[in-house]
């Protein structure tokens, strides 16, 4: 019982800060040469949406006023949206946008292998439909290619409106951190969704209940043995989810696709693999079975109670997980709350929400359906 509790805290620990003090010990970041391109490849921007009034217009014209010197086109489909979304995108006359209004809801997935399955340009550059790309973005994505480098992701900042309580974007920024590094190190995980480009012949068609998809495609240019590098001047922006009250339902969701991610990339968790599998086990292996280890640690804690050392430790828990419920009753209530017991809220909720994903994984949940989080500029 002993072992199992201090091997579990340790597990937990080297995650979310020992290995992020080991990636600075063996690797210092550089930025990413630009290559000098004499006849710029074609691109296609790839949109996928979902109800998506509110802010796919503003999307498509960003796309369209990028600084890029090749041929450059949009393509971007409706979903089976009930609101104006299908409207939109076909009233687009400019001749680079190829709008595509689907009937029915089938899910991301299929979207995005259909519209892949319509382009013919040399690199696809996905992105959502809420995010804005800095006018040079694609430009900087498609320079980052060499002929060893199947995928780049750019880095996404994310706004967060004055009063909103979602710690997302402080937590986006230690994720970020830790892409430079393992980037530098050879070891990147999956891209940010909402700005990242492949070569288009790189692209495997993922099964329709995917969830992650941003994961899977760019594991899956990894697995065909080409690099995958991560690129900080490319910059988009998104806004962060109105309150952790919305965001919640996205990460169970995520947490279904984790699991099932885990189990289509047992290929990755080899050591043949190298510094890759040592990021894929310390980054996303040990943090999608987090809630697993933090159970295990309260479950054995309370087992081994009797002596005043554990007896603290166990108390220590205790007021952690109230300090989090706390934290979060108040935020639902609209009230403030300070940077401490907001974080420690987030953490909760983050692991709270992984959890219930496994459970739906175990229960079969096979839908790689829409899930939208709300948007600022929603109609209310």
């Amino acid at each position: 019982m002993l072992t199992i509790f201090w091997l579990s805290l340790s597990l937990l620990i080297y995650s979310y800060f020992l290995y992020p003090l080991l990636l600075k010990l063996l690797i210092k970041p550089k930025s990413i040469a630009l290559q000098d391109i004499n006849h710029y490849p074609s691109v296609d921007i790839i949109i996928a949406a979902y109800n998506e009034e509110s802010c796919i217009k503003a999307r498509i014209e960003n796309a369209l006023a990028q600084d890029y010197a090749g041929e450059l086109n949009i393509l971007v489909a409706s979903d089976g949206s009930k609101d104006t979304t299908g409207e939109i995108i076909t009233s687009f006359t400019d001749p680079r946008v190829k709008a595509f209004n689907f009937p029915e809801n089938r899910g991301k997935i299929s979207v995005l292998n259909d519209l892949i399955a319509q382009s013919n340009a040399d690199y696809l550059v996905l992105t959502d439909a809420n995010t804005d790309f800095k006018a040079d973005a694609v430009d900087i994505l498609i320079r980052s290619f060499t002929d060893q480098v199947g995928a780049v992701s750019g880095e996404l900042i994310l706004e967060t409106d004055d009063g909103n309580q979602n710690q997302d974007g402080l937590y986006w920024q230690y994720e970020q951190l830790l892409k430079k590094y393992e980037s530098a190190l050879g070891g990147l995980l999956g891209a940010n969704g909402a700005i990242y480009a492949i070569k288009r012949e790189l692209y495997v068609p993922l099964s329709k209940d995917t969830v992650v998809d941003d994961f899977c495609i760019v594991m899956n240019v990894k697995k065909q043995g080409y690099q995958v590098l991560y690129n900080d001047l490319a910059i988009a922006t998104e806004e962060v989810a109105p309150s952790l009250k919305e965001e919640y339902g996205r990460r169970v969701r995520i947490g279904v696709g984790n699991y099932k991610a885990f189990m289509v990339n047992l290929w990755a968790l080899s050591p043949l693999n190298g510094w890759f599998s040592l990021c894929y086990w310390s980054h996303k292996v040990l943090r999608w079975f987090a809630p697993h280890l933090m159970l295990v640690i309260f479950l054995t804690n309370l087992a081994l109670l009797g002596t005043s050392f554990y007896n603290l430790l166990f108390v220590g828990q205790v007021l952690f997980y109230a300090l989090g419920l706390y934290g979060q009753k108040k935020i639902d209530n609209g009230e403030k709350v300070s940077g401490i017991i907001a974080i420690v809220s987030f953490f909760l909720s983050m692991n709270i929400a992984l959890g219930q994903g496994f459970l739906k994984f175990l229960k079969g949940h096979q839908s790689g359906g829409w899930q939208r989080t709300a948007r600022s500029g929603d109609k209310k």
